[in-house]
């Protein structure tokens, strides 16, 4: 079986089929919508893709439009915005079946020596990675075995993520709770060396947990769920170089949720603490 790591590698190299055009596959899941980390991912690798390759990413921000279709492809359209002495910027427009369903504005810059430079430190001390236990390992001792449908979905998730804080799966387990949640991840392999690459597996990895810091305070994260939930929009910030494939902390906090939607914001660290990305994202929730 192919390793998923390597599987997310493929999923994120497009086929170029024009200049400013690129299509890219949408595997056949179970679920009712292609995943949105997915289409954020390839929108970048598509905007990198007409760069020349020399200025990372430093910003993006994108909406999604409407739900994508599993098994469809989509086609990835690139606007050449600008390309500055020392900034790069692209549109993309993501469309299925005739129907935009996603946009994307990603800048580029020509890395610079800064004159000064500060970050504050982590908002609080976490265990490390390796002493927690995957997620797959909390829900099989807590359900004794996973279902057919979480363990082919196990077998098939190309992140290793931990918890910092252990599930919680009760009404009870959740009184008082801040709305706040970290993970540690990692790609479950290697993911090469190039570092667009790296920078797209972040961000399809960065709509994975973000909106768990909305919830928290409402309902069990595991279990039966209460709301539909679907991410309306996404942005991303990155500060340093990193790699994917090595474990980061995505530490989330949601500052307010409200009139059906709730914003999510996230930090996203490596082991050593430094700041590598920012994430902030708005849900919209609506009881089933």
């Amino acid at each position: 079986m192919t390793n998923p790591a390597e599987s997310l590698v493929a999923l994120l190299d497009l086929e170029q089929i024009e200049v400013n055009i690129f299509r890219g596959r949408s595997p056949q899941e179970s679920l009712q919508r292609v995943f949105g980390g997915q289409v954020a991912g390839q929108a970048l690798v598509a905007a990198g893709r007409t760069t020349e390759g020399d200025r990372p990413v430093h910003s993006l921000h994108a909406y999604f439009l409407r739900p994508g279709r599993p098994g469809v492809p989509i086609v990835y359209q690139v606007e050449r915005v600008r390309d500055g002495r020392s900034f790069t910027t692209r549109r993309v427009t993501a469309v299925q079946q005739g129907r935009t369903i996603f946009n994307l504005t990603a800048s580029f810059h020509q890395p610079e020596q800064g004159s000064f430079e500060h970050q504050l430190p982590p908002a609080r001390k976490v265990p490390d990675p390796d002493s927690l236990p995957t997620v797959t390992d909390e829900v099989r001792e807590h359900l004794g075995e996973l279902p057919e449908q979480l363990e082919r979905m196990a077998r098939r998730q190309p992140f290793d993520i931990r918890y910092v804080d252990r599930l919680r799966w009760s009404t009870e387990e959740i009184q008082g709770a801040d709305p706040r949640s970290a993970v540690w991840m990692r790609a479950v392999g290697p993911l090469g060396d190039d570092p667009l690459v790296h920078t797209c597996a972040l961000t399809y990895a960065s709509d994975m947990t973000l909106l768990d810091a909305v919830r928290i305070p409402v309902e069990p994260l595991w279990g039966p769920r209460g709301f539909d939930m679907a991410s309306l929009d996404h942005a991303m910030w990155f500060h340093r170089p990193f790699r994917a494939d090595e474990w980061f902390l995505y530490d989330q906090e949601s500052p307010i949720a409200t009139g059906g939607r709730g914003l999510a914001r996230g930090r996203i660290y490596d082991i050593e603490g430094r700041l590598l990305v920012s994430v902030v994202q708005e849900g919209l929730f609506r009881a089933l």
